[in-house]
């Protein structure tokens, strides 16, 4: 999953990052407002963390910004823990969720994990389709008459990706850009390698190749 994270403390975002890092997220960083709307509006992210009081452009005008041009992506806005009217604000404008600061991280992690599978219409911490199962706090994969196996975190992030989209072909490119975090690593001939090593763990119907287009999650597991 691909996480733009939109702080201008940038000592908070540092240690933000790396815990979406381990929690197997790829995290972009953004530090003030007219970076972080151009951002959005430019690449795919799957949820986007924004505090609200940034320079330059403040986070509800950029929330604001991107629903007004169409932009869905799922926001997780962070506010001062007693400022009530900012979160109305936030929620009116188009937040999916809200966190008061100072918080955990882990609640941070736990309140964006709850933002994407709502918005891909998963309610439990368990994605599931044609008999493939991916527990996301474990980050194990469980298929049928076999016990759950531990995933790397590449190896996590692109199941999670596949299981969040089941019905779509995904090309290398797009895959690329929602399992590696630094642009520099994206590289979409080593996401055939990870392919591989999936379905060389758990079976060659696990992921189905469609030429010239990508990869779609597998309807039958072998």
């Amino acid at each position: 999953m691909h996480i733009l994270l939109v702080e201008d403390d940038r000592e908070l975002a540092s240690r933000l990052k790396d815990a979406l890092k381990g929690a197997g997220y790829a995290a972009e960083l953004s530090h003030d407002g007219v970076d972080a709307e151009f951002l959005g509006n430019e690449e795919a992210f799957d949820a986007v963390v924004l505090d609200l009081g940034l320079p330059k452009r403040s986070g509800l005008e950029v929330l604001r910004h991107w629903r007004e041009a169409g932009n869905p992506v799922p926001v997780l806005i962070l506010t001062a823990r007693d400022s009530w009217q900012e979160r109305v604000d936030g929620l009116k404008a188009g937040a999916d969720d809200y966190l008061g600061k100072p918080f955990h991280s882990e609640e941070l992690l736990a309140r964006l994990e709850a933002v994407i599978r709502r918005h891909h219409g998963h309610a439990a911490n368990l994605l599931c389709h044609c008999g493939i199962e991916l527990d996301t706090d474990a980050r194990q994969l469980r298929l049928p008459g076999r016990p759950a196996e531990s995933l790397t975190g590449i190896e996590y992030r692109l199941m999670r990706l596949l299981l969040m989209n089941p019905e779509r072909v995904l090309s290398k490119a797009e895959i690329s850009e929602h399992i590696y975090e630094e642009e520099s690593l994206r590289d979409s001939n080593v996401v055939e390698v990870y392919v591989n090593r999936l379905r060389g763990r758990f079976g060659k119907g696990l992921i189905e190749t469609r030429r010239g287009q990508g990869y779609r999650l597998g309807a039958v597991v072998p």
